[in-house]
């Protein structure tokens, strides 16, 4: 009976201890399992801190404009007799644009010469009667009366005629011809667009801060998203001497070359204007830094000193910046990063401190000074 009873024993503390013992084990594997489930390794991509050269700028945007433009129109009624134009051309000042049918004010006009040339014939003969003593003063000043009075009906009439024909005020070039001919034209009906091309002027604001900083003939550089690979130098010409009560910017005028017309009066700029000496700052993409109320924030990648066989050997570490000037999609950061620190540039919103990372930079956010916007 003891024998059996000490077996018994002995099988009951051996299946008892193997329980016990399974219990550990299935504990242990578990809080190793939610143990790394609780902080898995975060896929990032980075990017290595370094120092450039930054122009500072100021930069506003504007509108081109022409140094002369206007919309041609004559004063006087009329059919269309003769159109000296086409669409498009160039034409000088003082050409012959279009002419209006003028046959009875030109009549009219010699009719009214013909009565100057008698009048002073008339007051010539007074002279020469006058000196003989054959007719009185009163003759003479009525004649001289009459002759002025002649010549100023003829330079009316003159006018009148000259009004008739349509004349360029400057060089330019031409727009879309707007009339035709035998098309009978009220006072003010347009014609046809001018605009001298070549310069033109950009019309642009700046903030009241930067008048220190912009002067009179410095040069712009004009950027026009009609040719996003080109940029067009120019020169300031103009500031205004009053600042805008509402908006507290000043107005300045550049005058922009144009030799091949390729720019034209409305067109959308935006302005770039170098304003100091070069400055070095250590920039990343903006995607990298992280916004918040409290401050702004990077992580910088670390070597684990803690990791084990199979861990990441990499951790994050959150490090708060202070950021300065933007230029496209780079930012400057003035305190928070050194030259050389490996900084999380895309992935960043899932860590926090010490968080284990791998590495992946086959995708890199754009880190472009001078992005263009690409159509798809």
């Amino acid at each position: 009976m003891i024998r059996r009873m000490i077996v018994m024993l002995v099988l009951i503390g051996i299946v008892l201890g193997l329980y016990f013992g399974y219990q550990q084990f299935k504990a242990k594997m578990i809080h190793q399992f939610l143990s790394s489930m609780a902080n898995p390794a975060q896929t990032v991509s980075t990017v290595t801190a370094a120092t450039q050269t930054w122009q500072p700028e100021v930069q506003a945007v504007g509108s081109l404009r022409a140094v002369n433009g206007a919309t041609l129109s004559l004063e006087v009624g009329g059919v269309v007799d003769r159109i000296g134009f086409k669409s498009g051309d160039d034409v000088q000042a003082g050409q012959v644009l279009l002419q209006l049918r003028a046959e009875d004010d030109t009549a009219k006009l010699a009719a009214l010469e013909a009565s100057a040339a008698l009048a002073q014939v008339n007051y010539d003969r007074d002279q020469r009667q006058l000196r003989a003593q054959a007719i009185s003063q009163a003759v003479v000043d009525q004649d001289n009366y009459n002759l002025k009075n002649a010549r100023a009906q003829a330079d009316q009439q003159r006018a009148i005629v000259a009004e008739k024909t349509l004349r360029a005020p400057f060089a330019g070039h031409l727009g879309i011809r707007a009339v035709d001919l035998g098309q009978y034209l009220t006072p003010g009906t347009a014609v046809v667009t001018l605009q001298a091309l070549d310069p033109l002027f950009v019309d642009f604001s700046v903030p009241q801060q930067a008048l220190n900083r912009v002067v009179v003939g410095q040069t712009i550089i004009a950027k026009i998203d009609t040719f996003p690979d080109q940029t067009f130098q120019g020169q300031i010409i103009a500031v205004s001497p009053a600042v805008d009560t509402e908006s507290r910017n000043v107005q300045m005028r550049a005058s922009l070359p144009n030799p091949d017309h390729r720019l034209l009066p409305g067109m959308f700029a935006t302005i770039d204007i170098a304003a100091g000496t070069p400055e070095q700052h250590i920039t990343l993409p903006q995607t990298a830094i992280t916004y918040n109320p409290y401050g702004s924030t990077v992580y910088l990648v670390e070597k684990n000193a803690q990791a084990a066989g199979g861990q990441p050997s990499l951790v994050a570490r959150q490090s708060f910046v202070t950021t300065g000037a933007t230029r496209g999609d780079q930012v400057a950061v003035l305190t928070g990063v050194k030259p050389g620190d490996v900084v999380v540039s895309a992935g960043q919103m899932k860590l926090h401190n010490g968080a284990p990372l791998v590495i992946n930079n086959k995708v890199q956010p754009s880190d472009n000074p001078n992005p263009v916007p690409t159509d798809h």
